[in-house]
C-alpha cells in the first residue's frame, strides 16, 4: 500500500480537500512570484530621487533668513556708547546666540537623561487573525502513534493588552552616570559661551574705537582730496602754460598724487571700521549709526600683583574650568565602565488580558524578577578598566597643560597691555606735535609764505597722526580686553537675567568699576561672581534669544 492510500485509508473524510487543494496548486501561481512582483512593483514606485532647490525656493530661504537676522531688535534711537555697543552685541551677535541655543540644547537633553532613570512603563495591545484554528495534536514518543485527536484551545480571533512596569538595576546605573556626563556637558558649553562672550567684547573695543576714528576723520579727507585736486589741476595748466620747469613741475605733480594715493588708502580703511563693528553688534549692513565720539582717552590702569593675576586666572578661566568638568565627566565615565560589568537585576509588574473564550481567566496580575550576567565581561576587566584609568589620565595632563598655558597667558598679556599703553603715549604726543605743525603751517600758507602742497602734506600727515592715535587707542583697550579675558572676568554678572539693551549697559558699567578696582590691586565692593551658572538660568535666556523675545 503507497503512503498515499494510506493515508486516505486512514482519513477518508479528506480525500475531496486533498484533490482541491492538488488541482488548485496546480493552477495557481505560485506564492513566491506573487510577492516577488509586488515587491519590485513597491520599490519601484518608492524609489528615492535627489529634488534639489527651485531659485523660488532659495529666493524665499534667503529672504526670511534676512528678516530673521534682524528681527525683534531694539532700534538705534541715538549714539552709540562702548557699553550699549557690548550691550548690542551681547544681546544680538549670531555667534553668542548660537551658542546660548546649544547650551539650551544641552539642557534639553538632560532632562531627557533624566527621564532615563525612571522606570520603563510599556502599553502594548494586539489583535490575531488566523485563517484556521491553532489546532494540533500529539504523538507518542516512543509508539509514534497519534495519542490525541486533533485540538485547539485557542480562538481564531484574538485581542490582547498588556500594561508593565519593569526596572533595570544595571540599566538604572548606566543611565545614572549617563546623566551625570550630561550635566557636566551643560556646564562644558555654558563655559564655552563665557569664551565666546569674552573674546566679544575684547573685539568690540578695538573696532569700537577704530570706528570712532573714522567717524571723527571721515569728513575731512573730501574736502582734503579737493583740495589736492585742484592744486593738481593748477599745477598741470601752470605745466601748459611753461610758467616752471619741467622738472619741478613733475615732482610737485608726483608728490601730490603720493598724497592723494595715501588720503585714499585712508578713506579705504576708515570705511572699513564702522561695518566691523555693525556685524558685532548685528546691525543691518549699509545702516548708518552715530558713535558717541569723545577725545578723552582713559588710559586703563592695571596695577594688580602678578600672584593674583595668577590664582585668579587658575580659578575663572573658562577652558581651565571646562578642563574640570570634562576631567569629572572621565571619572563618570570610569565609574560608568565599572557598572556595565555587575550583572543585571530587572524587576516586573503588569498587568495582562486576552480575549481568548478558551481561557478560564482573561485578565491578571503578574510580578516578577530577572538576573542576567554577561560573564565575558569578567575576562576583559582589566582592558575595561585600564581604559577607562587611561583616559582620566588624559583629561588630568590636559588640565595641567592649559594651567601652564593660562600662567604663560597671564604674564604676556600683562607685557602686551604695558606695551600697547607706551606705544599710545607716544603717538599721542607726536599727534599734538602734527596739529601744532600743522596749525603753523596754515598760517605760513595764509600768509603766502610757502605753497600749497606743503600745506596739503602736512595736513595728511597730522590726519593720519590722528587717526594712528585712535587705532592705537583701540589696540589699548583691545590688550585691556584682552588682559580681562585672560583672568576669566565676565563683562556682565552670570546670576543677570536682563535682556533688555538699558538693562544690559548698566550692568557692564558696574562690572567696569568692578573690574578697575580690582585692576588697581584692590577688592571689589561686592564678591566677584563664580565662573559657572545655574544652567537652568542660562536655559532660559537661550530660549529668550532663540525666540528673539527683546525686552524694550
Amino acid at each position: 500500500m503507497t503512503a498515499r492510500s494510506f493515508t486516505e485509508f486512514l482519513f477518508p473524510e479528506k480525500r475531496p480537500t486533498v484533490v482541491k487543494s492538488l488541482s488548485l496548486a496546480v493552477r495557481a501561481p505560485r506564492p513566491t512570484l506573487v510577492a516577488l512582483s509586488v515587491a519590485v512593483l513597491w520599490l519601484s514606485g518608492c524609489a528615492i530621487k535627489p529634488t534639489p532647490f527651485t531659485d523660488a525656493e532659495r529666493a524665499q530661504t534667503a529672504q526670511a533668513d534676512r528678516t530673521s537676522m534682524f528681527a525683534n531688535q531694539q532700534p538705534v534711537s541715538g549714539p552709540i556708547s562702548l557699553d550699549e555697543a557690548m550691550a548690542r552685541a551681547i544681546r544680538y551677535n549670531l555667534d553668542h546666540r548660537l551658542k546660548m541655543m546649544e547650551e539650551a540644547l544641552a539642557q534639553h537633553q538632560l532632562d531627557l537623561s533624566n527621564f532615563d532613570l525612571l522606570p520603563k512603563l510599556t502599553a502594548q495591545a494586539g489583535y490575531t487573525n488566523r485563517n484556521h484554528p491553532l489546532a494540533s495534536s500529539s504523538q507518542g514518543l516512543y509508539t509514534n502513534e497519534q495519542s490525541l485527536i486533533p485540538s485547539y484551545s485557542t480562538d481564531q480571533n484574538d485581542r490582547t493588552a498588556d500594561l508593565t512596569l519593569s526596572w533595570n538595576l544595571l540599566d538604572f546605573g548606566v543611565s545614572y552616570y549617563d546623566a551625570k556626563e550630561q550635566a557636566d556637558r551643560v556646564l562644558v558649553l555654558e563655559q564655552r559661551r563665557r569664551k565666546v562672550v569674552q573674546l566679544m567684547m575684547q573685539q568690540v573695543r578695538e573696532a569700537y574705537w577704530q570706528a570712532v576714528g573714522a567717524q571723527r576723520l571721515h569728513d575731512r579727507i573730501g574736502p582734503l582730496l579737493d583740495q589736492a585736486h585742484q592744486a593738481l589741476d593748477d599745477s598741470r595748466a601752470a605745466q601748459q602754460q611753461g610758467l616752471r620747469s619741467p622738472i619741478d613741475t613733475l615732482n610737485y605733480q608726483h608728490a601730490l598724487l603720493d598724497l592723494m594715493r595715501q588720503l585714499e588708502a585712508v578713506r579705504d580703511q576708515l570705511e572699513e571700521a564702522k561695518p566691523r563693528l555693525a556685524s558685532l553688534m548685528n546691525l543691518e549692513p549699509g545702516k548708518d549709526y552715530t558713535l558717541a565720539a569723545t577725545e578723552d582717552f582713559t588710559v586703563p590702569q592695571f596695577e594688580m600683583a602678578m600672584p593674583q593675576m595668577e590664582d585668579m586666572a587658575l580659578q575663572r578661566r573658562p577652558e581651565l574650568v571646562e578642563a574640570g568638568y570634562n576631567e569629572r565627566i572621565s571619572v563618570n565615565e570610569t565609574h560608568k565602565a565599572m557598572a556595565k560589568m555587575l550583572p543585571g537585576i530587572e524587576l516586573e509588574v503588569g498587568g495582562h488580558y486576552d480575549s481568548n473564550s478558551f481561557l478560564v481567566y482573561n485578565a491578571w496580575r503578574a510580578a516578577g524578577i530577572s538576573v542576567s550576567w554577561n560573564l565575558l565581561n569578567l575576562l576583559n576587566y582589566k582592558a575595561i578598566h585600564g581604559t577607562a584609568e587611561a583616559q582620566l589620565e588624559v583629561a588630568k595632563t590636559q588640565r595641567m597643560a592649559l594651567s601652564m598655558a593660562v600662567l604663560t597667558q597671564v604674564h604676556v598679556a600683562r607685557s602686551e597691555l604695558g606695551a600697547k599703553e607706551r606705544q599710545f603715549t607716544l603717538l599721542k604726543q607726536l599727534n599734538d606735535v602734527d596739529q601744532q605743525i600743522l596749525e603753523h603751517t596754515r598760517n605760513a600758507t595764509r600768509a603766502n609764505a610757502q605753497g600749497k602742497l606743503e600745506e596739503i602734506r602736512v595736513a595728511t600727515s597730522a590726519m593720519m597722526s590722528e587717526l594712528r592715535v585712535y587705532q592705537s587707542y583701540g589696540e589699548l583697550e583691545s590688550a585691556y580686553g584682552q588682559m580681562l579675558a585672560t583672568l576669566g572676568l565676565d563683562p556682565v554678572p552670570d546670576s543677570l537675567h536682563a535682556h533688555d539693551i538699558a538693562s544690559l549697559r548698566q550692568s557692564i558699567a558696574e562690572e567696569q568699576q568692578r573690574w578697575d578696582v580690582l585692576a588697581r590691586g584692590g577688592m571689589p565692593s561686592a564678591a566677584q561672581p563664580g565662573p559657572t551658572t545655574t544652567a537652568a538660568a542660562n536655559a532660559a535666556n537661550a530660549a529668550n534669544a532663540s525666540a528673539g523675545v527683546s525686552q524694550q
